[in-house]
């Protein structure tokens, strides 16, 4: 905390003298400020690129539909800029249409899909941003209530583990109720051998005292207490029991299945994909929001050698994009890699940022004001040092050292201090 005081009281009165109406300059909330005004430079300078994809739907001997997508074409394997405008595609398009078609293989593979491990701050900020859109104060405040407990039948009840950890374990003792209630309420073949363990993210600065966010008691299922909490209350308590449980689920399993098409000359070749699930595993209680239309495309039964014909070739065009604008979850996200700030303070500066501002939620998207823009050019300028990732990750590091008792606090700060 005095760190941060010495660095905020001292650039801030700069920064009212030099840039009238800014409000304030922080150790965490700079950097943060700067990632987001990077982007913007980044959008700002970005020159989109043209290219094309083509993709076949085919009949088969049986009248079923086959849809695909151009995997070789003379002999290359097709990249992302294998047509780069409308005449390579059309040249492309006229070949294929004048070229005969068959099976010439079909294989699946069975595809394991493992659960995801249990929240921590950072991945439940995420989450609960990306399925219900609560920014990471709000999910921060609800559950805290969690965490404080709400009255059931006369008596206040804790729902859910401390929720500022970046621990992904969970306790012997939970582990044990957790293996119960699967074997009870799915059966045993949901169940692994042994219990499923995840290892920690090296985020730099890691603060693995707690453990992972889960409920308290795993057999307080979300209906059970319905009638005692808020709806919001009640997404983010399902959102966390749903997780916690499904990380001590078997894996699910898929049948990949791929069917190649190609012209007899083995020139071209089209790829059909797609997948069943065999076995739902922890997605029986976690639904994971899929990757990609493979996941739903059934392909028709198929036998090696068969002539397809071509019902209708696909040509699209499309614009490469800049990265997008940080959200909250992809925020905190980038945070956390860089090991700035800490699980507890993500919330708090998000909205600073916003409420000083430095940068507006349009979209869901933060965008940098005139101002925020202007500040960040500034403290870049004449502090660059302080508003640098590694420098401030390596500071986040020497407070780990203070706290673990391996550096005297007033060492650090003096190093600190004679440079600033």
């Amino acid at each position: 905390r005095a760190l941060d005081y010495l660095v905020g009281f001292n650039i801030s009165p700069i920064l009212w003298a030099k840039l009238p109406g800014s409000k304030s300059a922080g150790r965490v909330q700079s950097v943060a400020l700067k990632l987001i005004t990077e982007r913007e430079c980044e959008i700002e300078l970005f020159k989109p690129e043209e290219y094309w994809s083509l993709t076949s739907d085919f009949i088969n001997v049986n009248n079923k539909i086959i849809f695909s997508k151009l995997s070789l074409f003379n002999s290359h394997k097709i990249e992302k800029f294998s047509f780069r405008n409308k005449n390579e595609i059309k040249e492309a398009l006229d070949l294929i249409n004048k070229t005969k078609f068959k099976i010439k293989d079909i294989n699946s593979k069975v595809h394991k899909r493992n659960p995801l491990a249990p929240f921590t701050t950072s991945t439940l900020q995420q989450t609960a941003s990306s399925k219900f859109g609560f920014g990471a104060s709000r999910t921060m405040q609800i559950a805290q209530k969690l965490y404080q407990g709400v009255e059931i039948n006369g008596e206040t009840t804790g729902l859910i583990t401390y929720m500022r950890t970046d621990g992904t374990h969970i306790s012997k003792d939970a582990i044990i109720e957790f293996r119960d209630l699967i074997t009870k309420d799915f059966g045993k073949e949901y169940l692994p051998e042994k219990p499923n363990t995840y290892e920690g993210k090296k985020a730099k600065n890691a603060q693995e005292a707690h453990e992972a966010i889960r409920p308290t008691e795993i057999k307080i299922k979300p209906v059970d207490i319905k009638k005692y909490i808020n709806s919001e209350q009640l997404k983010l308590y399902e959102l966390i029991w749903t997780r916690a449980l499904s990380s001590q689920m078997n894996s699910a399993e898929f049948n990949r299945n791929c069917i190649v098409i190609s012209s007899e000359n083995e020139k071209i070749s089209f790829r059909a994909n797609g997948s069943t699930i065999k076995f739902d595993g922890f997605l029986k209680v976690y639904e994971v929001q899929e990757s990609g239309e493979d996941e739903k495309n059934i392909l028709p039964k198929c036998s090696i050698g068969d002539d397809v014909n071509i019902l209708k070739l696909n040509d699209e065009q499309h614009y490469t994009d800049p990265l997008p604008r940080y959200s909250e979850a992809s925020l905190v996200k980038k945070m956390e890699e860089l090991g700035i700030g800490r699980p507890s303070t993500y919330a708090n500066i998000i909205s600073v940022l916003s409420s000083r501002d430095y940068v507006e939620l349009i979209n869901k998207r933060f965008n940098p004001t005139d101002r925020g823009k202007l500040i960040s050019a500034f403290l870049e300028k004449l502090f660059t040092k302080y508003v640098d990732y590694n420098f401030t990750a390596d500071l986040e590091n020497q407070l780990d050292e203070i706290s673990s008792g391996k550096v005297e606090w007033i060492k650090v700060l003096e190093n600190f201090w004679k440079d600033f």
